[in-house]
């Protein structure tokens, strides 16, 4: 496993990162979850990355119990804050200080650690003083409860003003986590730019752009069933821009791309997204172990100029480009 800086800081991550979005919890029995955390501990992953919001907070206390007994200075455990929670009541949303507080406690009690890695707002939140909420994550890193703060699908204007606060208030803000793959580069005419100006990384989700990138899918057919486009749980909406036949012939011109440098397509996509110098880190899920295996040997590949200029003729002018997709809801979600 190949490690990269965090931002402007001297804090490393693994390229790889376990995200535990749309498996632990719900889809995934506990004692799959953890075989598959065990499997990205014997790869090299190091870092893994959960949310207070998935699973309705289920997701958090699997991962520290598939973790425990693990060294924690080994570890780089990320979690998030911004979506409702627990009873969802009118305060258990959004980025006030009274929910971030109250949050990070829940979170570091479910995980079983006593600090966080990483931080992260999950969304901007258009309903709370940035002042605010900056200052709290300030509080929070001086309380030693987490280590550094990040953000999450922040456009750039949010990100400069939050890393100005930050700055001012004494802490680094050192990431972005956005959607990222060949089918969406809605960062890079924007976000990036202003992230590498401001020493910001992006930890990307959705390499595999919810498995269209694997090839799974076939034009001209339905999918087939349990796979992710077949049914209406978490994130099924966001691959059906995906599902048109133009787009899957498209991907289908990627395979003979991968075999020539002889790696799966799944690989190929994450190996793409880390040619980005300004990603630090993929985010991988994965409901069976052997995902997590195969899908690790993306970290430290080496794409050639050809073959980047293949993957832009068989795919780039299918991918979604428009910085203003960047945004987070102008309301609190209930």
């Amino acid at each position: 496993m190949d490690f990269r800086y965090l931002g402007n800081s001297g804090f490393k991550i693994s390229e790889i990162t376990y995200g535990n979005w749309l498996t632990h919890g719900s889809q995934v029995e506990n004692d799959v979850a953890t075989q598959c955390v065990r499997a990205a501990l014997d790869v090299g992953i190091t870092t893994f990355d959960t949310a207070d919001v998935y699973a309705n907070t289920a997701a958090e206390t699997v991962l520290g119990e598939a973790l425990k007994g693990e060294r924690r200075q080994s570890l780089e455990i990320f979690t998030k804050v911004w979506g409702p929670t627990g009873p969802k009541g009118h305060n258990d949303v959004g980025l006030s200080r009274k929910h971030i507080m109250e949050s990070i406690d829940s979170s570091l009690q479910r995980l079983q650690t006593d600090y966080v890695d990483l931080y992260q707002a999950h969304r901007y939140d258009y309903e709370t003083p940035l002042e605010e909420t900056m200052q709290a994550f300030a509080d929070i890193v001086r309380q030693g409860k987490a280590l550094y703060i990040g953000v999450s699908e922040w456009n750039a204007q949010q990100l400069r003003d939050g890393h100005a606060l930050a700055k001012d208030l004494g802490f680094q803000l050192i990431s972005n986590q956005p959607q990222y793959s060949m089918l969406w580069r809605v960062i890079e005419g924007e976000v990036v730019p202003t992230s590498e100006e401001l020493g910001i990384s992006q930890i990307v989700w959705s390499p595999v752009a919810q498995g269209v990138l694997t090839g799974k899918y076939q034009p001209g057919r339905q999918p087939e069933q349990g796979t992710r486009a077949s049914d209406d749980k978490g994130g099924a909406d966001m691959i059906k821009r995906w599902m048109s036949d133009e787009v899957l012939t498209g991907v289908q011109e990627l395979a003979p791309i991968a075999d020539g440098v002889g790696l799966t397509m799944a690989q190929l996509a994450i190996a793409w997204v880390l040619q980005n110098k300004n990603v630090a880190s993929a985010i991988i899920g994965a409901s069976r172990p052997e995902q997590v295996e195969s899908n690790a040997v993306a970290a430290g590949v080496k794409l050639e100029d050809d073959v980047l200029k293949a993957i832009d003729d068989a795919i780039g002018g299918l991918a979604e480009s428009d910085v203003a997709r960047t945004q987070s809801p102008e309301t609190r979600p209930v």
